[in-house]
């Protein structure tokens, strides 16, 4: 193995390289990743974003891409504007971290030493959670949990299925990566079918019985879906425990469920390298400091976004940008001798129920015991009773917001 202080040199932004010690590497370049990558380097240290693909697809609206109302084009983001501004850029795997002596093991042998080390990772898929479901499944039974491909192809299948077919999607219990999102996608498959494929069915089988902005989900699916989407929660029998691929069913413990395109979200758990550097416990997640995002396992190594344990704060892409502020600003005070001060961070998310119809929530949430917990009195969700033009309103802010998170980390 070699340095890739100077042995990467012509991978990375000079400016990153010419500055002294310290160095920040940070691992994956997602909302979370390459939001705290620029503030870093915004306050002045020497940064290498450590990313294997070269153009980032994001999760975030994703959904309207499998409904057919945004293309594809419009979710995938490259990484030039970080290297404008000085942020040395590998696209390649993370294989190792050896935390003593602080360096991290790309896939082609090469070492980055780090002063701090952030890790955002996102998630990995439990492909050992389902009797049945594996990679392989996935190819027959999507998940479209990571967009991309998986998008796409759940999207064909949609395509592919005639008039009068059903739709089975199923929700894995807590945690899990954007908790509000496998029913904004129930309600936009929903959209796709009421418009294209009349006749056809949706079944949502939830391994839970409550879930994030449920009441305003369910007036809207009363409103706009009626006879077409049925929803089951774990107390109805919704716990999928396997797949059977050749009859593509699903397995509760009350009974099969056939679908002409079935979509399957597995549990989950921090990416692997946090695994592989000894942050992540016995839940597959992380625990950290909430006021520097900070390890609970080892030390000088920061976990942000959906891999860390961030107690009442949801794993989604608002929350991963503003902990990657918050961790920025916390190492940027640690390598300087100043103290950490008690963070507020602040989670917004809004979810489309139908084209032109919108719905949020959102949380302010501060340390207390060593945990994120909720503020009293802030926050809060849409209206219920709110009139058509309000959730139109909603429906452009959840655009506007789009935009402005992804100019943030990816410029």
């Amino acid at each position: 193995m070699r340095v890739a202080r100077r042995a990467l040199a012509g991978l990375f932004a000079a400016p990153a390289l010419a500055q002294a010690a310290p160095v920040v590497v940070v691992v994956g370049g997602g909302f979370g990743g390459a939001s705290c990558a620029r503030a870093l380097r915004r306050n002045g240290l020497a940064v290498t974003l450590v990313e294997p693909h070269a153009t980032y697809t994001a999760c975030p609206f994703s959904n309207t891409v499998i409904a057919g109302l945004r293309p594809m084009e419009r979710q995938r983001f490259g990484y030039g504007a970080l290297r404008d501004q000085g942020i040395g850029v590998a696209h390649q795997a993370a294989t190792g971290v050896d935390a003593t002596a602080r360096r991290v093991t790309l896939a082609d042998g090469s070492v980055l030493p780090y002063d701090r080390l952030v890790l955002s990772p996102g998630i990995a898929l439990r492909f050992d959670a389902l009797a049945g479901y594996d990679e392989a499944a996935a190819e027959v039974m999507p998940h479209a949990w990571h967009a991309g491909a998986q998008t796409e192809l759940l999207r064909a299948r949609l395509e592919a299925m005639e008039d009068g077919g059903t739709v089975v999607l199923t929700v894995p219990a807590n945690p899990y990566r954007c908790p509000p999102g496998p029913y904004e996608r129930a309600s936009l498959v929903a959209h796709y079918l009421r418009t294209r494929k009349p006749r056809s069915k949706l079944l949502v089988l939830d391994a839970k019985d409550a879930f994030s902005k449920q009441r305003l989900f369910e007036a809207a699916w009363a409103a706009l879906y009626p006879g077409l989407l049925e929803y089951v929660p774990l107390s109805g029998g919704g716990r999928v425990t396997g797949v059977n691929l050749a009859a593509r069913e699903v397995v509760t413990e009350f009974g099969n469920h056939a679908g002409d395109v079935v979509n399957v979200i597995p549990p989950q758990r921090a990416g692997d390298i946090a695994r592989i550097a000894g942050t992540a416990d016995r839940s597959g997640w992380c625990p950290v400091d909430p006021a520097s995002f900070e390890s609970r396992l080892v030390p000088n190594v920061h976990v942000i976004g959906d891999a860390c344990i961030a107690g009442a704060m949801p794993k989604s892409a608002f929350a991963a940008n503003a902990q990657a502020r918050v961790c920025a600003d916390a190492i940027t005070r640690l390598l300087r001798g100043a103290p950490v001060p008690e963070p507020r961070l602040l989670n917004t998310c809004y979810s489309l129920v139908g084209p032109g119809y919108g719905i949020s929530v959102a949380g302010v949430y501060r340390a207390v015991e060593g945990v994120l917990a909720d503020s009293p009195g802030a926050g809060g969700i849409s209206p219920l009773d709110a009139p058509p033009a309000f959730r139109e309103a909603e429906a452009l802010y959840a655009e506007d917001w789009f935009a402005t998170i992804t100019a943030d980390a990816f410029g």
